[in-house]
């Protein structure tokens, strides 16, 4: 990554590895929980959600236009797939549906989840339209 820009690139960074973090933290209070996901369900959180904000990543080292939209992509799918199924749609996965003893952690991911996407989003899309100007 070059220099320039260096403090977005430094919250993109810390957004990246936050949201990991926060993903794990998620998937416990899933089974802790014992909020079942389809396969199609949890192929998606490891290849889009976990995986996908990674490799785009590790793809700013020698691409930074495409890394950041690589970011941005997954984290804007993660972001819509989160809401919908944390927030829209009933079932075993919406906040108010959770077992009550794990609700308070489930809600609390599932909403910094929300957050960190959102930067995440907002974050690529900045810093890969910086570079393509640049």
């Amino acid at each position: 990554m070059k220099s320039n820009g260096g403090s977005a690139w430094a919250w993109l960074t810390t957004t990246v590895l936050v949201h990991l973090v926060v993903s794990f933290a998620h998937g416990a209070a899933h089974a802790q929980a014992k909020v079942p996901l389809s396969l199609a369900a949890n192929l998606f959180v490891y290849i889009v959600i976990l995986a996908g904000p990674l490799i785009g990543f590790a793809l700013t080292w020698p691409a930074e236009r495409i890394g950041g939209w690589v970011i941005a992509v997954t984290m804007a799918g993660a972001l819509v797939f989160g809401i919908v199924n944390h927030f829209i749609l009933s079932s075993p996965d919406h906040v108010t549906h959770v077992d009550p003893q794990w609700r308070s952690l489930f809600t609390a991911t599932a909403v910094l989840l929300a957050v960190t996407e959102a930067l995440g989003c907002g974050l690529g899309i900045h810093l890969a339209r910086e570079r393509s100007t640049s």
